[in-house]
Parts: structure tokens; sequence; C-alpha cells
């Protein structure tokens, strides 16, 4: 099995329950969620699982009342809070959930709820937090700094610190989303895939399930920058990772909880991990669903989901993925969407060197043949070689790309996959180009392409091997018309000669050659 599927150390043959199992499964019977929380549908998700090739259902709990689960452990545990404690009010550090959570418990309650979050926090996680009446202290840029102001603030003022994740009460909250799935389905499911962060949500469902269907499978899903609870099984102790990646901030943990450790040590099966791309693809296929846009942390057990069944082989299984949250900023949707082809391999980025002369690009093109580009950026560089980033839409996944590599290769193409190159994905793909200093005779031309196979091809059939193409940056944004930016080194007498062929094209385009962005950044001087 593939080294991202991690096995526990302690079997789920292992006996079910102890007395401190007994105890769990009255505290997640008898929790106080109800008066805040909804039970939340489990609903197939009808397209992804007809992809997969098994039936997936979605524990909806991104339709809580703050759009996530973290509402039933903070509400319950202040719920067993005595009269004083009330009086004195509570305390908590958090990214975002579980601070709605607690806003919300306090709010309802009558009591005084302050919430420690990092400034790093999403802006609608803040405001949201706000709207349920919490007081906002916003200090250091990481939970764990976020964490410790928490607790000098806890003991200065005496009020009670609500645990995101470390604590029996909070754990229970959490389990009773175990209890519901399985009343919702009592027929046989493979395995549920909980998101992990500190671990209280993954120990509740899993204390919960072993305790009453022991043959379902537990199995925890972590981001592969952010996967402390799977170091720490693997160890056989709690370990501190040295950092932690913040594209699931939800989930953004360096070390797990003591408690939800100690549970997930006995009844977790498998821990995984997903990459940021196979995130993003997880946050579309929830969406196509449902039409309802994950966090990146809401998404993580489809994303491991899809992945267990890529590994595994299995068809024809009931499987179960809780979409924990949906507290997203707006402005990230063009990155979860840019990343999402990748994460599905539905695209390829290569970096292909070709010749510097008039028809390369043409020639190139040519040989990706029907295949759409998704994003082409290039600059002129020197009299001999050109590099180029290209964007290549795949259809047959990995095999195709590895076709298509094969082939530039065999035509004399140097080519790298940059598929799973970070840097490239995130800084490289927008960096591309600069001053060309050999560039002479530069004309530059906003064109705009019908997104449809064969437009490039169309257009550089047009300009032909007369002018050299000395810039070039397209990026398919979804629309009905792709916007490209094209340089090209059209001697003046010629330059007539040039938009006459734009013209015949039948393409929208305008010279941009004075703009001053272009005149400030990329033409050569």
């Amino acid at each position: 099995m593939n080294s991202s599927l991690k096995q526990t150390a302690e079997s789920s043959s292992a006996p079910a329950v102890d007395i401190g199992d007994a105890d769990y499964l009255k505290r997640i019977n008898t929790a106080r969620v109800y008066d805040v929380a909804i039970e939340s549908p489990l609903m197939q998700a009808n397209q992804l699982s007809a992809r997969i090739g098994n039936a997936l259902y979605l524990k909806r709990e991104d339709l809580q009342p703050v759009h996530s689960f973290k509402l039933r452990g903070a509400y319950n545990k202040i719920a067993q809070l005595s009269a004083d404690e009330r009086e004195r009010g509570v305390i908590c550090a958090s990214a975002g959930n579980h601070a709605q959570g607690v806003a919300l418990a306090g709010r309802n309650m009558g009591i005084r709820a302050v919430i420690v979050m990092p400034r790093t926090t999403p802006e609608i996680k803040v405001r949201a937090v706000a709207g349920f009446g919490g007081e906002i202290v916003l200090h250091g840029d990481s939970y764990d700094e976020a964490s410790a102001h928490a607790m000098e603030l806890q003991a200065r003022d005496g009020l009670v610190y609500v645990h995101p994740y470390d604590d029996p009460d909070v754990i229970a909250g959490q389990g009773t989303i175990g209890m519901e799935i399985v009343r919702q389905h009592p027929q046989d499911i493979h395995a549920v895939f909980v998101c992990v962060g500190g671990g209280g949500l993954l120990a509740g469902v899993a204390a919960y399930i072993k305790s009453v269907r022991p043959d379902i499978r537990v199995i925890g899903v972590e981001p592969e920058d952010a996967a402390s609870m799977g170091a720490a099984l693997a160890a056989g102790e709690r370990v501190t990772l040295p950092e932690v990646g913040l594209f699931a901030d939800g989930v953004a943990v360096k070390q797990a909880g003591k408690e939800p450790f100690r549970l997930c040590s006995k009844h977790v099966d498998a821990m995984m991990t997903v990459s940021v791309d196979e995130i993003c693809a997880a946050v579309r296929d929830i969406y196509e669903d449902t039409r309802a846009l994950a966090e990146p942390a809401g998404a993580l057990a489809v994303a491991g989901a899809k992945k267990y069944v890529e590994e595994t082989g299995i068809e024809n299984q009931d499987l179960v993925a809780i979409t924990s949250g949906a507290n997203v900023n707006f402005d990230r949707l063009s990155y979860i969407a840019e990343r999402a082809e990748l994460g599905e391999r539905r695209e390829a980025l290569l970096a292909v060197t070709i010749p510097e002369r008039p028809g390369s690009f043409r020639q190139f093109c040519m040989r990706i043949g029907d295949r759409s580009i998704t994003e082409f950026s290039y600059r002129y560089a020197d009299a001999q070689r050109a590099q180029v980033f290209c964007g290549v839409k795949l259809t047959n996944g990995v095999a195709e790309r590895d076709t298509l590599i094969g082939d530039l290769e065999a035509d004399g193409y140097e080519v790298i996959d940059m598929s799973r190159n970070e840097m490239a994905k995130l800084h490289v793909r927008h960096m591309v180009g600069g001053r060309a200093r050999g560039a002479g005779d530069e004309v530059l031309f906003r064109v705009e392409f019908p997104e449809r196979p064969g437009a490039l091809l169309k257009f550089l059939n047009s300009v032909g091997d007369r002018w050299n193409i000395s810039l070039f940056h397209y990026r398919n944004h979804g629309h009905a018309h792709g916007l490209v930016l094209v340089g090209m080194q059209v001697a003046p007498g010629e330059q007539a000669d040039c938009r006459a062929a734009l013209d015949a094209l039948g393409y929208d385009y305008a010279e941009e050659s004075q703009n001053p962005a272009y005149q400030l950044f990329l033409h050569s001087h």
C-alpha cells in the first residue's frame, strides 16, 4: 500500500470498549449540542461517486449555523460549566471556526466570550466571530502564539479556557457526528474519512464508531505540510512539527492534542496525507455536487477518500467523508480553481525549450495537437533558444502527460515537468518575462481568442513564419474568450501587413505598444 496511507500501531481488532471508552460513549450520547447545532444531513455525492466507482456520502457539517462542526464541541463544553464559571466568562484561541462556536455558545448562554485569533485569520472568520458577539483579540501570526496569549489573559482575568480540541467535553461534542453517521446510514460502511488538525474531531468520531460499529474503518486525513497526528502515531508519542503550512488554516496545528492522541492511538485505523492540489480538487468536487464552497480544511476528508480509492482499488463500497467547514475567503477561490486542475491531473505544466526562430512556436503547438493549451508564457531571451512555460489540458491524466512529454522529447524538445514543482506553480508561472534586449522592432498586441481547441493554432497560421513572436502570455480564465498578450518583431515597413493579417483573422485585438506598463516593465529600451 502507498506510503501516504499509514496504519496505526494498534489494529481495529483490539478490544473496542474499556472503561474510558464507555465513559466517552455516555458523554457523546448525552452531549448538549442540539440547543444550537443541527443534525447535519448525510447526502450522497452522486457525480463524484460515479467517477470513483464507490458510493461517497458527505456529512454536511458546513451547514451548521457557524458553517463548521466546531459549534458542537464548544457548546457542549460551555454547557457543562458551573454557575460560577459561567459568571467569570470563557476564553479561547482559534483560527476561526472554534472561535465562532465559542462566540455563539456564549451569546446563547448570556456569558462573556473572549476570542484570541492569530492576525493571519481569514477576514471572513473574524467578521463572523464579531457577528456572534465575541470579544476579539488579534495576537500573533500563528495558532500557537494566539494560544499562549489566551492563556495569559485567562490567568489574569480568571476566565475559563475552552480548548479547541484537547478537552473531553469538546471531544464528546464532536463525537456526536459519529453517532449521527451510524444512525443515518445503518447499512455497511467501508470507511469514514475525517479531517485532522489537533485531533478532537477524529478522536470523538473514532471513539463513538469503534464503540458501536468496530467494523467501520476510521481514517484521518491531514495536509502533507501539517501532518502532526500522523507523525505522532508513527512515532508512538506526540511530536512537535517545526513548521506547518497555512493553506488549510483550520488544521494548521504543530502538535496533536494529548487526549486526542490517546484516543486516536486506540481507535483510528489509518492516517493519510493529501497535497494542496488534491485539496483544491476536492473543493471543486464538493461544489459540483452540492453548489457549496468548502474551505480547504473542510475538503480534506473528500480528498482523502478519493486518494484512498485510487490507492486501494476498492469498488462498490459505501464511504463517508465529513465536510467539516465552509468558511473560505472569496479571494482564495481563484487560487483554488487554478490548482484544482492539477489536483485532478487534468492539466500538465511543462517547461519546454524551443528554437528561437520564426515558426517554431507554431511547430510546437502543432506537436501539442488538439489538446487545449490552458496557459502559455514566453519572453524572448536570446537568438538561439527560447524557454516557454506551458499548461496543457489532459483528458487521460498521468498517462497522457507522460505520453506527451515522451513525444516532445522524441522530437528533440527539452522538457521539464513542472506539475509537482511548488515554487513553479506558486510563483514562476506568473513571473516568466522581463525585458528582452535583443527583441528589436517589437510590437505588442492584446488579442481575444475564442475559447475553443484550435483557436491558438489558427492565430499562428495567420501570422505564419513572417514575424517572430517575442512575447506570449495566455491563461484560461473560464470565460468564452481567452485574453492573450503577444509581442511580435515587425519591421516598420511591415506593420501595415501585420495588422492586415490580424484583421483577416477576425479576432478582436488592440495594439498596446504604448501602454505604460509595457514601456516600464517589458519594453527593451
